[in-house]
């Protein structure tokens, strides 16, 4: 039966929109999986479903065939958590068949039909054979991972919080400043809890500029991942302000901060769990876990600067995240320090065209302002709540957060400068 199957290949699928049904999902547990399909209208969205990122610890394999190929195949195989099966068999034809695969299935098995008959007696046969659900063809992604999703995740489990990640084109691009302020904006302006982990164990700021020394952090939790636990993560946290905490980076370099792609998983899943928003400083590597973060973050922020080498890393980061991240949108994108004196920049809009997508903000090159704060250990709303760049950070938090859509953006250039001008006549 081997020489049926297939695996599905996320590099293969076209990148979607994001599907809105899926943004309140949570993740599918650590479970396997095998789909049968008759049609490739079928099985396509389950190859997609399975390269989703809610999606990412549970295996699913794909084959091809129906009841019948199902009923041969587990005669000498184990049955899995779940099966999926395609069945165009009229309902009476196909309740005989699902017999015999109730014979060579495990009781503990979940079933899932998808069917071409929307049929009222059909599917009250099929639930009182024990069936977990049947979905009438034509399917979407965006239905099978919900199905999955409302028979293996607790529906009384509490909702987890959103995950942004926040990641440089190049280094100094003001990345770690930008996720930081915009981490205590969120907790500012909504009343939210949220968490900031620095995740540049070696290099980063984040103590710096909320300024805090805490005795622990990050390190320990990625270190000791058995021990991670609500109350355990509570031990680690630091106080930043009323609402907001944040996960330090011991920032030293007594060792070396080599870790596998799943090291910062269960931080960050137990993270979810205890707050609305989990704000990921992730630095400017390229690293197997610093690619799982930002593949199974709910949403991504690149931060460039207007120069070549930006334009360059921001098209390979959109380029992989849409293979990364098939069913979800691109990332969004911030310009920032634009403006500096006397040096050549590509404009917004031919910064634009080659990447597809336009930024969600541009930020003025305001050294003095930027300085100031992070010299006092201070967020920029703290410093001039009514300064325009702390306005669009302000419209940036209710982007981020799905409380409003990104406003189209002024024409860069003087009108920015004169602003800068008139705040400092």
């Amino acid at each position: 039966m081997s020489n049926l199957a297939y695996e599905t290949d996320p590099t293969e699928i076209e990148p979607h929109e994001a599907d809105p049904a899926l943004r309140s999902l949570r993740p599918v547990p650590r479970i396997s999986i095998q789909a049968f399909c008759e049609t490739e209208a079928v099985s396509r969205p389950i190859e997609r479903a399975a390269a989703d990122r809610r999606m990412a610890k549970a295996h699913l394999r794909v084959n091809k065939g129906g009841i019948a190929t199902a009923v041969e195949f587990y005669q000498t195989a184990a049955t899995p958590n779940l099966i999926i099966i395609e069945s165009a068999s009229e309902p009476r034809e196909m309740i005989v068949a699902l017999e015999q695969l109730a014979e060579v299935c495990d009781p503990s098995t979940k079933v899932i039909i998808v069917g071409h008959y929307n049929d009222v007696w059909l599917y009250r046969e099929l639930m009182r054979a024990g069936i977990s659900e049947y979905v009438v063809a034509p399917i979407s992604m965006a239905d099978i991972v919900s199905v999955i999703a409302n028979i293996f995740v607790d529906p009384e489990a509490e909702p987890i919080g959103q995950s942004i990640a926040f990641i440089g084109a190049k280094g100094g691009v003001g990345s770690s400043t930008i996720a930081h302020n915009l981490a205590w904006t969120i907790s500012h302006l909504f009343e939210n809890e949220v968490v900031v982990a620095d995740l540049d164990l070696a290099f980063g700021t984040a103590n710096i500029n909320f300024d805090q020394d805490p005795p622990q952090g990050i390190a320990e939790a990625v270190f000791s991942p058995e021990r991670i636990d609500e109350v355990y993560l509570d031990r680690l946290l630091a106080q930043c302000a009323e609402r907001l905490s944040l996960l330090a980076a011991p920032s030293t370099l007594d060792r070396v901060y080599d870790f596998d792609s799943e090291a910062f998983a269960q931080v960050i899943d137990t993270t979810q769990r205890t707050a609305p928003v989990l704000v990921l400083d992730v630095p400017h590597i390229w690293s197997g876990w610093s690619k799982t973060t930002l593949a199974r973050a709910d949403e991504v922020v690149i931060t460039a600067t207007p120069d070549l080498a930006s334009l360059r890393n921001t098209k390979n980061l959109i380029d992989t995240l849409k293979k990364l991240r098939p069913n979800d949108g691109p990332p969004k994108l911030i310009l920032n320090q634009m403006g500096v004196p006397k040096r050549p920049e590509i404009s917004i809009e031919d910064f634009s065209e080659p990447l597809g997508i336009a930024p969600v903000a541009s930020i003025p090159f305001d050294p003095q302002f930027f300085g100031n704060a992070a010299n006092n250990g201070r967020m920029l709303g703290e410093m001039d709540a009514r300064n325009p760049i702390v306005e669009t950070v302000n419209e940036l938090a209710h982007v981020l957060t799905g409380r409003r859509e990104a406003r189209p953006k002024k024409k860069p250039g003087l009108s920015g400068i004169l602003d800068l001008l008139k705040r400092k006549s």
